[in-house]
């Protein structure tokens, strides 16, 4: 059998088997509050089947790429990258943090975690980390377990691993740039036709998403776009970046999505309550962020003469 698929058909069933032990054993039978999903449990694991779907489909997609590559070292950095993203997720999920939205969106500076392992060791390591660390992240935190939020996040830190596909990544950049700022106007449109969506999060409630809440996508899409070009000789940055940003847009709009079905929401309410007060903030901390660890990385790899 082929070693590649061997190793990503595991690391996305250990993802699975991790999500249903913390939901079932932890949350039905031991009665765990903090690791209870609520309303429509399955309807959420349906959703979280169809993300690794996602990820296997495209595996099966571009199989013959070194990417795919899971290994003992694969497996360490899933492990620090799940256990950081964690942590920091745990630090910023309180009520300081929340953006005035439709449901529990709070500024998370921890996103370029998985961006970063994704895009520095790959597609699948990407995925583990922010799937995995999403989930104890929300663990940690006590208000309970997302499932789709958290193979959202691990979309996220796929679709920056997705460089490593490519012999050239600057071909790409382009490419990737133009579908981001696609969707980020498309989003940017339904906000300004939708500006009656209401916050149920921040007090005061009732009021309209605030402006920085809608257009905070378009703030951080530009901020990415500086940044492509700014340190357009240095690749690793900007297509860290880029491809983090697209990861980023396609992850959380994802989730927000899956709330169609799962919360009953509106196509606007998800978009304009949910996708843009989440994806925005993301966006901006990942132009700031990743520049910052792939720097520091590459200093590492450097003086250990990697």
């Amino acid at each position: 059998m082929n070693k590649k698929l061997v190793g990503v058909g595991l690391a996305l069933v250990v993802i699975l088997v991790i999500f249903l032990l913390l939901n079932y054993i932890g949350g039905s039978i031991f009665h765990i509050e903090r690791l209870q999903t609520g309303e429509n449990a399955i309807l959420r694991f349906v959703f979280v089947i169809v993300g690794l779907l996602i990820a296997l489909g495209i595996y099966l997609g571009t199989k013959e790429s070194k990417a795919w590559e899971v290994g003992t070292r694969e497996v360490v950095w899933m492990a620090i990258g799940a256990a950081l993203y964690a942590v920091f997720s745990w630090l910023f999920n309180g009520t300081v943090f929340v953006v005035p939205s439709v449901s529990q969106v709070a500024l998370r500076p921890a996103i370029a975690i998985p961006m970063f392992f994704g895009y520095a060791f790959g597609p699948i390591v990407g995925f583990f980390t922010g799937a995995v660390g999403n989930m104890f992240g929300d663990a940690l935190t006590g208000f309970g377990l997302y499932p789709q939020w958290s193979i959202a996040n691990g979309l996220i830190g796929f679709i920056a691993g997705m460089p490593l596909l490519f012999k050239d990544k600057k071909k790409s950049l382009d490419s990737v740039l133009i579908a981001g700022g696609v969707l980020t106007v498309v989003g940017i449109v339904i906000y300004f036709l939708n500006r009656s969506v209401v916050n149920q999060l921040v007090y005061p409630f009732d009021q309209p998403v605030s402006l920085f809440a809608g257009i905070s996508i378009l703030v951080g899409f530009v901020l990415v776009v500086v940044v492509r070009f700014v340190f357009g000789k240095n690749i690793d940055i900007a297509a860290a970046v880029t491809w983090g940003m697209l990861g980023n847009i396609l992850g959380i709009g994802f989730a927000a999505i899956s709330d169609i079905w799962i919360n009953g929401y509106s196509p606007s309410v998800a978009i304009v309550g949910e996708f843009l007060p989440a994806a925005g903030p993301n966006l901006i901390f990942a132009a700031i962020l990743v520049p910052l660890l792939v720097v520091a990385y590459a200093a590492v790899q450097r003086q250990s003469g990697r």
